[in-house]
């Protein structure tokens, strides 16, 4: 493991009172100006915009921005040294992390919320309340030869699927693509694919035939105009995404989301230092009003800690 020194001193020791009143970088929060970069994940997204909203009151002089690239979009420009951030719905990947190490690239990997990758359908879509594993990996598996609803059961509409999902640089393409066929990116591809989740949003509410899967937010927050497709479990139980079964682990496509820090970057930027201090501080109080699950306080402590001690979750030999 990788410890960057250089700000350990100045931040590992502070009190966490301490830090609310003078920023992680010992400078009034009113006075502290500089820039945070962030990118990547749209599933993370609404967290970190919620994390930014607050950090924005206490240190106004802050400049914040927030890319939406996808996860492995936005690891391209962690590893290249656009961004501070990076949002990332899945792990980071061995090519990426080789990718880092070729770029001198000191990372740390912080969790910070759970998810759970929602399926839904068009409200009047009257003949689906759940599908099984089984026919989710049918449905979506390389050369599928599902077309209709009828090709999943005989009982269903003899109509087209209109499918939407995640395009390639979305770590929730990857999730879901690992957990339902097996392999990460494993899919077919004769579907309307896009890293912005608001769009598949609207192409699902807008088509009654349409099927589509992305973060529960992004349907906790349309759920007026969308309907949440159940997964068939063992003994026939069914499970909806909700923040109860997300917590619980019960949701077969539950899963934490992170934030990825540039430890190169965090040695020069002391606003990126009070961002994620204030971030891990902050974020337990604002994942439910944005539609996903807290961690336990005691997850939020060993992140805080992991940071102040700015260990590197790189390894290169």
């Amino acid at each position: 493991m990788i410890k960057l020194g250089l700000v350990l001193v100045l931040v590992g020791a502070v009190h966490t009172s301490v830090v609310a009143q003078q920023g992680a970088a010992g400078v009034s929060p009113k006075l502290l100006k500089g820039r945070v970069i962030i990118d990547g994940s749209s599933t993370v997204y609404p967290v970190t915009e919620a994390v930014t909203e607050e950090f924005k009151a206490v240190y106004p002089k802050v400049k914040v921005t927030i890319g939406v690239s996808g996860t492995g979009g936005g690891f391209k420009k962690f590893y290249n040294q656009e961004i501070d951030i990076n949002n990332a719905s899945r792990k980071i990947k061995d090519s990426e992390k080789a990718k880092a190490c070729a770029h001198k690239i000191a990372w740390m990997e912080l969790p910070v919320a759970y998810d759970g990758i929602s399926l839904v359908v068009h409200p009047q879509n009257t003949w689906v309340e759940a599908l099984s594993a089984a026919q989710l990996k049918q449905l979506w598996q390389p050369d599928s030869k599902v077309i209709k609803w009828s090709d999943l059961d005989p009982g269903w509409p003899d109509r087209k699927i209109k499918l939407y999902g995640p395009g390639a640089d979305s770590g929730t393409f990857d999730f879901f693509t690992q957990k339902v066929n097996g392999k990460s990116r494993a899919s077919r591809s004769d579907y309307t694919a896009s890293e912005d989740d608001s769009v598949l949003v609207k192409g699902v509410a807008g088509d009654k035939d349409a099927l589509g899967y992305f973060g529960y937010a992004y349907y906790l927050e349309n759920q007026a105009k969308l309907k949440a497709v159940g997964i068939y479990e063992q003994a026939g139980v069914v499970y909806k995404p909700s923040l109860k079964t997300i917590a619980s682990g019960q949701y077969y496509l539950a899963r934490p989301i992170f934030i990825y820090i540039s430890l190169n970057r965090l040695t020069t930027n002391m606003a990126l230092s009070s961002f994620v201090e204030f971030y891990l501080q902050q974020v337990k109080s604002l994942v439910d009003s944005v539609g996903y699950v807290a961690m336990s306080d005691s997850a939020y402590s060993r992140a805080l800690e992991k940071f102040r001690q700015r260990t590197s979750s790189a390894s290169c030999g």
